[in-house]
Order: structure tokens, then sequence, then C-alpha cells
């Protein structure tokens, strides 16, 4: 099982001018969507658990080994990191060559990396766009194509920056679908998001940074029922949880179907 330390995480690009200032936070298994305003942090931090960056002082351990001690291409075969922007992860001409050249890279075969490909595109229903130019496809299919290309390679702990920039409702439905299965599998799924109705639909646990620090760190409905720590951190809850605290709703609503059953029941 995946298991993530992070202990006094300090770090900075420029001397002087911190832009993590001491985190110690765990995850496990399970569902975490960190959120929080722009430059609360939050992509340097997701940074830090792949390794792409190192600690400018504390420690950030990945199933006991320190990022510090080993190469991002030694921490790859366990943790897999989808680039908000697609531009920063795609290379190749054609999409199936895009999500096979992870599996690749681990020492899978060609046939083995080509079936891992399609059933990560046929998750996210992209079968259809294999032998297309990712540049070819609007951003909606090209984040998915991302997407894939991490799935592919079957690591432990799964990182999503803003998953469902651009995505209509059945795109948001697929990527939902992934997380939990993932999670059902004993993954670590780990996503930033601006998105409140994706996280209160599909993730248990939400951590809010604000200015480089942990604001808050609890589930869903703890998080989003704390006015001050949202109003503190320049938040607000989804639509329907506003709803619901408007109309007098005695348990904090995150998702349509609770409130309408709340609703009913308020009715009767």
């Amino acid at each position: 099982m995946p298991e993530i330390s992070v202990r006094d995480l300090m770090f900075h690009y420029t001397e002087g001018v911190p832009v993590l200032r001491g985190i110690s936070i765990d995850f496990s298994p399970g569902a975490t969507a960190i959120v929080g305003q722009n430059g609360a942090g939050k992509s340097t931090f997701v940074r830090l658990l792949k390794g792409l960056l190192k600690p400018k002082s504390g420690s950030v351990t990945v199933n006991s080994i320190e990022t510090a001690d080993v190469t991002v291409a030694t921490l790859s075969r366990t943790v897999g990191l989808v680039f908000q922007n697609p531009a920063d992860q795609l290379f190749k001409s054609r999409v199936a060559d895009e999500v096979m050249f992870g599996p690749q890279n681990l020492g899978y075969t060609s046939d083995e990396a080509q079936d891992l490909a399609r059933h990560a595109l046929e998750r996210l229903g992209l079968g259809g766009v294999a032998h297309e130019n990712p540049y070819d496809l609007g951003l909606a299919e090209r984040k998915l194509v991302t997407v894939a290309g991490i799935l592919a390679m079957g690591t432990e702990v799964v990182i999503l920056d803003e998953p469902t920039i651009a995505q209509d409702v059945e795109g948001t439905r697929r990527l939902g679908k992934v997380v939990e299965d993932l999670t059902g599998e004993g993954k670590m799924v780990i996503t930033i998001t601006h998105d409140m109705d994706f996280v209160t639909r599909y993730f248990d646990r939400v951590v809010v940074m604000q200015q480089g620090v942990v604001h808050a760190d609890g589930s869903a409905r703890e998080v989003f029922a704390a006015h001050d720590i949202l109003e503190k951190a320049g938040l607000e809850p989804p639509q329907v949880t506003r709803l619901g605290q408007a109309l007098g709703m005695d348990q904090t609503i995150l998702t349509t179907e609770e409130f309408v059953k709340t609703y009913q029941r308020k009715g009767r």
C-alpha cells in the first residue's frame, strides 16, 4: 500500500521568498483533494511529492524512500503526475505512442505497452483517437490523453493537477470513475483542483492550503462546513452546499442527490 510522509517541508525558488513553510502531512491510499487559491503552493507541493523538485529543508518520503535520495525516473515507478497544461506533457505525434511511452520506459514490451495503452484510452472514452495526433484534438481530449498516459503506467500514486479543465459532464464523470476505481484498487489519488463539485462527489479528504501552509485537513463534509476556514483561505463551498446552508438544512450537503433527499425529507 502506498504511503507518503512529509515532514517540516520548506521550499523556495528565490532565497528569502518562501513558497512552502514547514508542511508536515501524511497521505495513505484513498482520494485526497488539495484546494486553495492560486499562489497557495499547491503545484509546487505536488512536484515535490513527485520528486521533480527537491526540498530546501525537511523531507518527502514515498514508501520509506526519501525523494531527495532518488531520481525522478525511479519515483516514476510509484508516483504518476498529470500536469495542469497538456502541452507540458505531450510530445509524440500519435496518441497511442504517447500513452505507450510510460510503460515502455518501465520495461514493458511493445505488445504489453500497447495493451496497457489501449485499456487506459478506453477507460477515458478515447479508444477512437489512438491513431490521431494529440494536437489535432481539443483541449479536453488532450487532457484526458495525459491522464491515460499515467494510468497506463499503473503507478500506486496518481496525482492530477486540475483534471476537469475544459471537461464536459461526461468527461468529468469518466474522470470521477477513474478516481473511484483507483481508490477501490487500494491506490492513492491526489488532485489539485478549483472544481469543488468534483471534490465533493469523488474525494473523501480535503486539504486546504494557504500561503504555503496547510490551513485545514479533514473530510469534505467537515471542511466545507467550516465557514471561517474557507473564508480565510478565499474559498467557497460548492453551490449546492451553499444552497443547503441558505435553506437551513441541518447537515452539510455535498451533492445534488443529497440535496434532493434532504429537501424531500424536510417537506414531509
